[in-house]
């Protein structure tokens, strides 16, 4: 008892002033350099963990003096976001239905004629799509090139060294019981302004003096939030940024990628209406600006959802918009099909490419695996957020381009920019079965292929 009231104080005030400074410096966009200076040393504390697991316990352990593959790889943090996944986890010489079919005989042949062999290859067509296939694996959280001492590894790493052991240990205790409660303080206090700030600016009379009011607390909401992350947030071409009466599209890998959005701009926003902690946060940005949220299931809120953008976004009073027209989380290795809603109702679209570095946490919402909160519980137990955000030159739709060759068109300049995977496949089939038209194209390529060799 006597321990707790002399020590607890002396523990307790210099966290709460750093808490408290943290927050000041979150509100007036300010930063001392701690956080990036906590990401050089997770990545020098993660080259040690690498070097433990690349060279076996009967080796010889490289010199700390000597230029070991670690120093030479270690990269600076200019490039942590932009080299922390080039190496490509999701990989196939070739897609196997464009591949020419070997020996196929024709039908009446193969009745007289059949052979194990003719079937093979679509046997293993089959089976390749199933153990990887272009689709499922984007909804899974992507390979790590080396372990980050996170619980999340998929390539099963077992004991390798008491010191490594030690440090992962350490490094537990650390986020969940420093971390943790910290970033929870403070990411309470960011919803908290967020929820407050938002119901007084909604009672502002004046149209003007709350755009202007709405934009300057949402904005310092979310960068006190993203401080809860520990988030390192770089943004570059921001004379890109998107403008009122324009529609910024970005890919899209957690419900955070607002958040990280909201740090340098603050945006109108679409997208499906949730329950719950989320839904608390849609009523409460509803009360100070104009959102479009929409029932995914509900058909007449989807065909509703077109009329009112294009009404928003002729208002040039009105903040842009942000959409993420994949309508899913893909994992960050990938962007996926857009859909051409957003492209079909006019005006300027402001492409954003987004990357995050999942060897300080993995950003990926698996929506059918996870919650909202169990989503939002792994990031803040995570060591950092660590993301690049690149706005790309306003693009219009060209004269004679349609909508859905205008989608095409943005998504692969955002895959390019983030170093993504520009693929062409629907997000929904995250949720639904493939559509009958897929079906039928892959039997109009099998028959193509089988005339050509008949």
């Amino acid at each position: 008892m006597v321990f707790s009231m002399l020590f607890l104080p002396i523990i307790l005030t210099p966290l709460f002033f750093l808490l408290t400074l943290a927050i000041l410096l979150a509100v007036v966009g300010k930063s001392f350099g701690l956080r990036k200076f906590y990401v050089q040393v997770l990545l020098k504390v993660f080259d040690f963990g690498r070097e433990k697991i690349t060279f076996q316990p009967d080796q010889e352990e490289p010199s700390s003096d000597s230029d070991s593959d670690g120093e030479r790889n270690s990269p600076n943090f200019d490039s942590v976001t932009q080299n922390g996944d080039e190496v490509k986890l999701i990989h196939r010489q070739a897609k196997v239905h464009t591949k020419k079919i070997p020996n196929v005989r024709s039908l009446a042949t193969l009745q007289h004629e059949f052979q194990l062999k003719d079937a093979m290859y679509f046997c293993r067509s089959g089976i390749e799509s199933i153990v990887e296939d272009d689709v499922t694996q984007r909804f899974l959280s992507s390979e790590l090139s080396s372990w980050n001492l996170l619980t999340r590894t998929n390539l099963n790493y077992q004991h390798i060294s008491n010191r490594l052991t030690f440090l992962w240990l350490v490094g537990g205790i650390f986020r969940y019981c420093v971390l943790l409660p910290v970033r929870l303080c403070i990411v309470s206090v960011g919803l908290g302004l967020l929820v407050i700030t938002t119901a007084i600016v909604g009672y502002i009379p004046n149209r003007r003096m709350r755009f202007y009011a709405n934009k300057y607390f949402t904005i310092m909401s979310c960068r006190v939030i993203t401080r809860a992350f520990g988030a390192v947030i770089r943004f570059h071409n921001t004379e890109n940024r998107a403008k009122p009466g324009g529609i910024c599209v970005a890919n899209h890998t957690s419900p955070i990628d607002v958040i990280i959005m909201q740090n340098d701009n603050c945006y109108a926003l679409i997208g499906q209406r949730h329950g719950g902690f989320l839904g608390m946060v849609q009523n409460a940005l509803s009360r100070a600006t104009d959102h479009i949220w929409f029932e995914r299931s509900v058909a007449k809120d989807r065909l509703a959802v077109a009329s009112r953008l294009k009404s928003h976004v002729q208002d040039v009073t009105k903040f842009p918009v942000l959409i993420f027209p994949e309508g899913t989380c893909i994992n960050n290795t990938s962007v996926m099909m857009f859909k051409k809603g957003s492209f079909e109702v006019g005006g300027t679209i402001y492409p954003v490419a987004i990357k995050y570095d999942s060897r300080f946490a993995d950003c990926f919402w698996n929506s059918s695996k996870y919650t909202m909160l169990e989503h939002i519980g792994m990031l803040l137990t995570s060591w950092a957020i660590v993301a690049d955000v690149w706005y790309l030159p306003p693009a219009t739709q060209l004269e004679g381009e349609s909508a859905i060759s205008f989608a095409n068109r943005i998504k692969s300049e955002i895959a390019q920019q983030g170093g993504l995977v520009d693929l062409e496949w629907d997000g929904g089939l995250k949720r639904e079965k493939p559509k009958a038209s897929l079906k039928q194209l892959q039997q109009d390529m099998y028959y193509s292929h089988h005339m050509k060799a008949t």
